[in-house]
């Protein structure tokens, strides 16, 4: 027979045990390496933001954070690839603005609800450029050809459909001119269609600065406007959308961390909290700065905003080109 003394030291050396299980799940996490999805390839400007960040959260975490390039489909594998994840916490992602597109476009079924949104880090505003020589002196000059003859000028940056595109369709929309009113060359990306600028194929870009710098370094291009609420602090001297033109309209590309959505509570939190400290520090800012690009700040609940209104705006602009299936 079983003593009750024997049975009650069972019961506290269970117990203790559990309590100690519990204690250690709850503080376990991480206890073992994350994974961050990068949809875009490798050697880009989002592959190398999220890299940075990715160092960042190693040190904080005490676990590598790997960086893995899932590519293709227009952005959908990768975006898929984090959506899909579990929710566990050691799968995250940075998405961009196509997660904004590609449904509109009828190639996925995901959409910004389909994830849980941690931080906004970044937006480059679109910009537009002409030839250092061109006769468009101002934006008002380029936009009064452009209502005047309609389908006359030629403009590129991006694919047909693509950010850039979209960015120019909702400023001339912005100042009741037709968004399909100037010809779209498409191009292979901004760094095709500035080059093909600078040798006069086209009239004029729409881009980010960050894209053109070098080229307006060299004194071959030429920025009128740039589309944010105000000016940038890498490119002071390029006058805002309103300030030239009276229009609010903003877009461009941005960046932000998610995880899957499901994911829970309190790890979301902490990576919230992680993301701000790496987006405050000296470094990040310096490393964003040199590559011209604009950071932007979110915490999740803006965040999730942000990419709502967003997602209004550019189903606004493909459902007027046409675009939106």
């Amino acid at each position: 027979m079983i003593s009750s003394r024997w049975l009650r030291l069972a019961a506290v050396s269970a117990a203790a045990v559990l309590f100690g299980l519990a204690g250690r799940a709850e503080a376990a996490f991480p206890d073992r390496p994350i994974t961050l999805v990068v949809p875009w390839a490798a050697g880009g400007g989002t592959d190398a933001i999220a890299r940075y960040i990715a160092a960042s959260l190693q040190e904080d975490l005490g676990q590598p954070v790997n960086v893995v390039n899932r590519t293709g489909g227009n952005g959908v594998i990768g975006h898929s690839a984090i959506a899909t994840a579990l929710p566990d916490g050691y799968t995250i992602g940075l998405i961009t603005l196509e997660i904004n597109m590609m449904h509109w476009m009828g190639l996925t079924d995901l959409t910004h609800e389909s994830y849980t949104p941690l931080a906004l880090i970044n937006a480059d505003p679109a910009a537009i450029h002409v030839r250092t020589d061109s006769e468009y002196k101002t934006l008002g000059d380029l936009v009064a050809v452009i209502k005047a003859n309609p389908g006359k000028l030629k403009s590129s940056g991006t694919g047909q459909g693509g950010s850039w595109h979209l960015a120019l369709a909702g400023m001339l929309h912005s100042m009741g001119v037709d968004p399909n009113s100037t010809r779209w060359v498409p191009s292979t990306g901004a760094a095709t269609a500035l080059t093909d600028l600078a040798a006069g194929g086209v009239d004029f870009v729409s881009c980010s600065l960050p894209e053109a710098r070098a080229l307006m370094d060299a004194g071959r291009v030429r920025s009128l406007a740039f589309m944010s609420d105000k000016r940038s602090a890498v490119f002071p001297t390029v006058p805002t959308l309103k300030e030239a033109s009276g229009s609010s309209w903003t877009k461009g590309v941005w960046r932000g961390m998610v995880g899957p959505k499901g994911l829970p509570p309190d790890i979301a939190k902490r990576y919230e909290a992680l993301f701000k400290k790496v987006h405050e520090s000296a470094g990040f800012q310096k490393f964003m700065s040199d590559r011209g690009f604009e950071t932007l700040w979110g915490d999740s609940t803006e965040f999730a905003a942000f990419m709502k209104r967003d997602n209004g705006e550019i189903g606004e602009m493909m459902k007027l080109m046409g675009l939106a299936k």
